[in-house]
């Protein structure tokens, strides 16, 4: 469990490493400001010369403590340490010189390298703060408004406000594309870790099959009672939710108990509980 936990925390610290790095040596040079707390950041860096790692972490401190109350004390503390991190590693890349001044190049390469590790922070249960705390802290009070709605709008202000104090709308422009890649990245990743299947098993050894896989795997099982409508003949179906990877070693236990067992696999759009999670 120690081991699992310790992983988990070195996979969420590659991604703010990623997120840091497409920030620090795409974004921050190019004048990119995509929305966000880093948006944020870079229009203080280019006009007050402000250090990025400091505006961050002081704009995220702030929003944390604003919503402490709302969102939880799990949810600020997790947000916290997260934050502090990617601030840290922010002004540490920060003295790294740019790879390319290519607008291009920036905006595109920025935009995977940050959503890869916005992505790979949210689904081992980091957050690097930003705009998505101050989303969930006005979802409370208008609980009918989704997130992605909300990000949306904040980001979008951001972006107009780069507008207005860079001056510079051909840049402001690559920001709205880097925005609209980075979500793409978030999202496409968060999909292929968190893919999850549905398995319906039909067998004649219902009991000792359910017996098994709760004894020798991390996931429930739920029975139903049922019959062939051909064969009139009495048998068990068993429900059980599982990630991807977990399929072999779950169509062996099966198969080493019943040879004729018959098992349908159906992906999931949404899992929510017992290890799964939802990132909306």
């Amino acid at each position: 469990m120690a081991k699992n936990k310790y992983g988990t925390w070195v996979l969420a610290f590659i991604g703010l490493v990623l997120t840091a790095f497409g920030y620090s040596l795409f974004y921050l040079p190019s004048k990119i400001v995509s929305g966000g707390v880093t948006g944020l950041s870079t229009i203080l860096y280019h006009t007050l010369h402000i250090e990025p790692g400091l505006s961050n972490a002081v704009i995220n401190v702030l929003l944390l403590a604003v919503s402490f109350k709302k969102l939880g004390r799990e949810f600020v503390f997790k947000t916290l340490a997260g934050s502090i991190t990617l601030s840290l590693l922010l002004q540490l890349f920060s003295y790294i010189p740019p790879i390319t001044t290519d607008i291009v190049l920036c905006s595109v390469f920025g935009a995977v390298c940050y959503g890869f590790g916005v992505g790979l922070a949210l689904v081992y249960g980091f957050s690097s703060g930003g705009t998505d705390i101050l989303a969930r802290l006005i979802q409370s009070f208008l609980p009918h408004m989704p997130v992605g709605t909300l990000l949306l709008l904040i980001d979008g202000a951001v972006i107009v406000l780069g507008i207005l104090t860079l001056g510079e709308i051909n840049l402001s422009m690559w920001g709205i594309i880097s925005l609209f890649l980075s979500s793409v990245s978030v999202n496409y990743l968060i999909r292929r870790l968190n893919v999850s299947k549905l398995a319906f098993v039909v067998t004649q050894k219902g009991d000792e099959c359910a017996k098994t896989l709760v004894g020798k795997t991390p996931r429930g099982v739920t029975i139903f009672k049922a019959s062939g409508a051909f064969t009139g003949e009495n048998k068990t179906v068993l429900m059980s939710a599982l990630k991807e990877k977990e399929i072999p070693r779950f169509q062996k236990i099966l198969t080493d108990i019943d040879p004729d067992v018959f098992i349908i696999y159906s992906e999931s759009e949404q899992i929510f509980g017992n290890g799964f999670y939802i990132y909306h």
